[in-house]
């Protein structure tokens, strides 16, 4: 018997990618649909952390809560914190000093730089070059061990405190600061130098996971994503906060929406925080770091509440139920330009201690929604690059 074309027919290939951290970057599983190389279907599959960060919103205070947005995209705390005290003290009809909003923005850049070169490096690894992942991880560990030095924690940092933060920079800190401004960009050239023009790497890159200016407004894609695609889009010019609106620097912005021009776009971001950087060194006011401590609307300091029974009264006051400050019934929304796209806390107020509601926008979720549109007809190897240019964060995904 002889088979001709039309007597033979193919199946499609399903394929489970993940959940593992080499491919996924995270808790993330993808149930794939293949025609030999080449992806036919994509389906995300997010829910495996089931962290209930939103539901724990409900039952702690304001200012307990900051200790949870820590865990949301864990590589940025700091952006996190902010982002939920900016909220708060809307809803308080609160401005805290100038000097606590200088070292927000600080804190919020410092951030910027340390996520967006573990994105760099990471996606990197996944193409295969590990050396700029060891540059990079270098230079993060040094960002960390500032904000250690500041609030006493790497990573889980909770530094904001509703109308202020928990304490002021310490003595020497800027010094130590403007010392690392000028030892990152040469972490930055080598990296520059190892991946930018490197032939493997463009061919790896350019052309891949294309997100068109149209697909970033469809889908309401923000941060490195929708400035690589050419939407200029940046929360710190077009809503500023935190002061933002003193600091020159330029919003960086691509053309293509590739893989390519995500990188780039990180890459040049991290030379407008180190602007911004130092911009904050150079005009930082001094003053409190806390709004008025007799309002009662915030924790008092430490050494008091130790050293003073009035500290002490006031501190049993706010933490303890039934006698914490209380804001007004309403609702609030504030978004923020953290390093992977907008992220924003809306907080409904029933007049209670602690929010009747905690909902967030969180950039990862939604930035996450347009990979099944844009994977079909890549390959497998495609998809690896395509994750890691996204920088999903998990923390964020199943909330």
């Amino acid at each position: 018997m002889t088979l001709v074309a039309s007597d033979l027919s193919t199946e499609k290939l399903v394929l489970n990618f993940g959940p593992a951290h080499p491919a996924t970057h995270g808790t993330l599983r993808i149930i794939m649909e293949l025609d030999g190389e080449i992806i036919t279907k994509a389906t995300p599959e997010i829910g495996y952390l089931h962290s209930g960060f939103e539901k724990l919103g409900e039952h702690l205070d304001y200012n307990q809560y900051i200790t949870i947005t820590d865990r949301m995209n864990y590589l940025s705390p700091m952006c996190n914190n902010v982002a939920f005290a900016l909220a708060a003290e809307k809803l308080l009809d609160l401005e805290v000093p100038k000097r606590a909003q200088y070292i927000r923005v600080l804190m919020c850049e410092l951030s910027r730089i340390a996520d967006h070169i573990l994105a760099v490096g990471m996606q990197a690894v996944d193409i295969g070059a590990f050396t700029a992942f060891l540059y990079g991880f270098r230079l993060r560990e040094k960002i960390y061990d500032l904000f250690e030095w500041a609030c006493g924690s790497r990573l889980t940092t909770s530094y904001t405190r509703v109308g202020g933060l928990m304490r002021d920079l310490p003595d020497g800190f800027g010094a130590r600061t403007k010392a690392l401004l000028d030892d990152i960009p040469a972490t930055l050239e080598e990296i520059d130098g190892l991946l930018t023009h490197n032939r493997i790497w463009l061919d790896r890159t350019r052309g891949i996971g294309v997100i068109t200016a149209e697909q970033v407004i469809s889908y309401g894609l923000t941060g490195p994503i929708g400035r690589a695609a050419g939407v200029d889009y940046d929360l710190r010019i077009k809503e500023p906060y935190s002061s933002y609106q003193d600091f020159d620097f330029d919003v960086v912005i691509g053309k293509d929406g590739d893989v390519y021009d995500r990188y780039m776009v990180r890459m040049y971001e991290m030379w407008e925080s180190l602007k911004i950087c130092r911009q904050v060194l150079e005009k930082m006011p001094v003053g409190p770091v806390n709004v008025d401590a007799d309002s009662k609307a915030i924790l008092p300091p430490r050494d008091e509440v130790f050293n003073s029974i009035e500290g002490l009264i006031h501190h049993f006051e706010v933490t303890m139920e039934n006698r914490g400050f209380t804001p007004p019934v309403g609702e609030t929304y504030v978004p923020t330009e953290s390093p992977n796209g907008e992220l924003g806390y809306f907080i409904v107020s029933d007049g209670g201690r602690t929010p009747y509601r905690v909902r967030t926008r969180p950039p990862s979720l939604i930035n996450y929604s347009i990979f099944p549109e844009i994977i079909p007809g890549s390959t497998i190897s495609d998809t690896v690059a395509i994750l890691g240019s996204l920088n999903v964060i998990a923390g964020e995904l199943d909330r």
